[in-house]
């Protein structure tokens, strides 16, 4: 839509490439430091290749699985099915399923190997927290993770962190590499066993330190394309910040399901302070609401009018003063009273009553 933004994505994809050309420099590191053979890294490579082909190939169905979500239909849920129908044709994609998770924790995320075999999940927690307007912003940033193939962006990144931490898992039980060893004498055995500390230890930290910069980056491409699909960035700027709050609030259990799946969320469905901040699969809230505010204030300044406005969507229920609330105060913010009244959801998972349009 704009050159400028259009550079921004440019940016982002060539981080990522970057980034993938680092981690595979670990990769040939650790090779030759320690001495290993073709026939091994060759080994790990298809191991880590074919581990991650399956997951890739049947990630809808297993993050489905791991939600326990259940697929709607248009009757149960038409506000959802209006708005997934209209931006994926905006974008000339096939439309994607759309599910619904029996957690009142707010989150969504989008799954699938291709745009047509794709899913879309919305909490319960999310449909009532939020209003359409912010709804419509969520999931156009979900979208935007399909049709960028996100979900291979990410296999490929994971297949190739198994791979170094099968090779540091085989040094640290077996030991380095013979073959130099064998030709070179005593000399490289420095160097072995250096190689061996390196890749055991370091290594690993290193590839999973890679993995999540792919994957934050990926999430600022999505609320950056989303959002020019939406043409409306601040509605998933303040989504954000509910969501935000609304996890701290009313976070997730944590089980071997739901942090499977973590990574593909909208936001972090668990805390991360800190040190554990480097090894978050998504950005700091506060710098992508930032990104989209400032992205606003260019399509303004382009006299770019909001698609949501020119779509003719009701507004009630939004404040772009919610966006500034980093407090973690979720009173006041649209919790419990911003979801939005239009088209309701019957079916309910749950024995909690939902309050709002999605409820009984």
């Amino acid at each position: 839509m704009n050159g400028k933004l259009r550079v921004h994505g440019h940016c982002n994809g060539l981080k990522t490439t970057l980034l993938f050309a680092l981690m595979w420099g670990v990769i040939m590191l650790i090779w030759w430091a320690t001495g290993g053979g073709q026939r091994t890294l060759g080994i790990y490579i298809l191991i880590g290749l074919g581990s991650t082909f399956a997951s890739y190939w049947f990630s809808d169905k297993l993050a489905i699985a791991s939600m326990h979500a259940q697929e709607v239909s248009e009757q149960e849920a038409p506000v959802l099915y209006k708005i997934v129908r209209e931006l994926s044709a905006k974008a000339g994609k096939p439309m994607p399923r759309i599910y619904i998770a029996p957690t009142m924790s707010p989150n969504a995320f989008a799954t699938g190997r291709n745009e047509r075999h794709a899913a879309v999940c919305c909490t319960q927690g999310i449909l009532q927290m939020l209003n359409e307007r912010e709804i419509r912003g969520v999931l156009g940033h979900e979208l935007m993770h399909v049709y960028n193939h996100d979900i291979l962006t990410s296999a490929i990144a994971s297949a190739m962190a198994t791979v170094i931490s099968y090779l540091g898992y085989s040094l640290m039980y077996f030991g380095g590499g013979n073959s130099r060893d064998d030709r070179n004498g005593s000399s490289s055995n420095g160097l072995g066993l250096l190689g061996v500390l390196l890749s055991t230890i370091l290594a690993p930290i290193a590839a999973s330190l890679i993995q999540m910069a792919i994957s934050r980056t990926r999430e600022y491409d999505a609320d950056e394309d989303g959002s020019m699909l939406t043409e409306d960035p601040e509605a998933l700027a303040s989504a954000l910040n509910k969501i935000s709050n609304g996890a701290e609030a009313m976070p997730m259990q944590k089980t071997a399901g739901t942090q499977s799946v973590a990574a593909m969320m909208i936001a972090n469905p668990f805390s991360a302070e800190g040190f554990s901040r480097l090894f978050s699969t998504h950005p700091a809230t506060e710098d992508r609401i930032a990104r989209l505010m400032q992205m606003s204030q260019e399509m303004k300044a382009r006299g770019v009018q909001s698609g949501y406005l020119a779509g003719g969507y009701a507004t009630s229920g939004y404040a772009s003063a919610d966006i500034r609330r980093q407090d973690g105060d979720v009173s006041g913010a649209g919790f419990g009273s911003g979801g939005y009244s239009g088209g309701g959801y019957s079916r309910d998972y749950s024995q909690n009553p939902v309050q709002g349009g999605y409820g009984r």
